[in-house]
């Protein structure tokens, strides 16, 4: 195949080229003073980029790990959280909580609408709750929750649990404010807004909430976060051998994200390009019923990604079909239903990260040629929709 391929998944996302090239370099002295203080430099980008001044702990992990993290260093077994879940995602988060002994309360808002603030505080009406857990956006559904509105409904009903925000799928995409909002714990990755390869974690975490864990049960030598957040040593932020390659990737990544493009137009970007998404979705959908968005609510979608049904077993068919013609697409993840069960009804557009206009017109229209190619019913414009959307406020 000539031309580069599109892999339009939410995650690993597209990596830049000054990302790739950063990387390519012998390995280096990790006693250099030049990449201890490129650590720290991360260290205080990556607060800017949560919207924050708490503390940072960095981990060799994926986003699965950083749950752990989270989890080891609040609670002790036996301790109650209460967890919201808007997909798969959530359910995962929750797994690995009972797996380590925390008494998971689980709210399931299902794998279209974010979590209802009034169920929050209705949950919080009894007492015991450590810590109210909820994905920002879920990575396989696209749900995106309201959290300022989640903290005011805690706020409302007097609880004193910690407010822990997985934004994996949404930091660098959507707008993320961490002290604004109130949130104790966040959690994020390198692989998805990051622009950077999987392999690193982020744990951002009050004071608060580290008084709060300073008696957890839980905690282990690797995971344990005190160090990292205010290390003594250049090893300390790793507990070991540092990540250097990534490091690296991670510097370029930040530079193009908070030092070029800026947080204000990184958002505006995401929110474009998501719209023009949306708005091609719908354009089919004149034409097929079965053409549809995920999630109906424009507030509730994330900006990263989005799920769209295309009715079984056409998904997966156009999965099949536009993955020679250069562009991969999601799989329905956790979307399988009895009618449904490989979920082949579904899939999932990514638009997060190093993405730009020209990326997801062509990726839209890859999709229509799939659609038109394999006698897939749907409406017309959507390439005339999308562009409009393009070219909305803030373009």
């Amino acid at each position: 195949m000539t031309g580069r391929h599109y892999t339009a998944i939410p995650g690993p996302s597209v990596l830049p080229d000054r990302v790739l090239a950063a990387m390519h370099r012998a390995a280096p002295d990790i006693y250099a003073p030049e990449i201890e203080a490129m650590a720290a430099d991360l260290a205080a980008d990556l607060k800017t980029l949560a919207g924050t001044k708490a503390h940072l702990a960095m981990y060799l992990c994926n986003g699965h790990g950083t749950w752990e993290a989270m989890a080891t260093n609040l609670f002790s077994r036996g301790d109650r959280v209460l967890l919201l879940a808007c997909g798969t995602f959530g359910h995962g988060w929750a797994g690995v909580l009972r797996g380590l002994g925390v008494e998971v309360q689980l709210i399931d808002f299902g794998r279209n609408t974010p979590a209802d603030p009034a169920a929050v505080r209705a949950a919080l009406a009894g007492p015991g709750i450590r810590a109210v857990l909820v994905t920002h956006v879920d990575t396989a559904t696209s749900v995106r929750s309201d959290v300022a509105a989640i903290r005011a409904a805690m706020d409302a009903a007097g609880s004193e649990a910690l407010l822990a925000l997985d934004c994996v799928a949404s930091l660098g995409c959507d707008e993320v404010r961490m002290d604004d909002w109130g949130v104790d714990v966040l959690l994020g990755a390198s692989q998805k807004g990051l622009m950077a390869p999987p392999g690193m974690g982020f744990v951002w975490f009050s004071e608060r909430a580290r008084v709060a864990g300073l008696s957890a049960g839980l905690r282990t030598p690797y995971w344990d976060w005190t160090l990292r957040a205010n290390p003594a040593e250049f090893w300390h932020y790793w507990f070991g051998t540092a990540p250097t390659h990534h490091l690296y990737a991670l510097r370029e990544s930040l530079t193009m994200i908070l030092r070029e493009e800026g947080l204000t137009a990184l958002w505006s970007r995401h929110e474009r390009l998501a719209s023009a998404v949306w708005a091609a979705v719908q354009a089919w959908g004149q034409g097929n019923p079965a053409i549809r968005l995920n999630v109906a609510d424009p507030a509730a979608r994330g900006r990263s990604v989005t799920s769209v049904h295309f009715g079984a077993p056409h998904a997966a068919a156009l999965r099949d079909w536009v993955t020679p013609h250069g562009l991969t697409l999601g799989v329905g993840l956790g979307m399988g239903t009895e009618q449904d069960p490989k979920a082949s009804g579904w899939l999932r557009i990514a638009h997060m990260g190093h993405v730009n206009a020209h990326m997801t017109l062509g990726a839209l229209a890859v999709i229509e040629a799939g659609l038109q190619a394999l006698g897939v019913p749907h409406g017309k414009g959507a390439l005339e929709a999308a562009a409009a959307a393009l070219s909305g406020p803030g373009k």
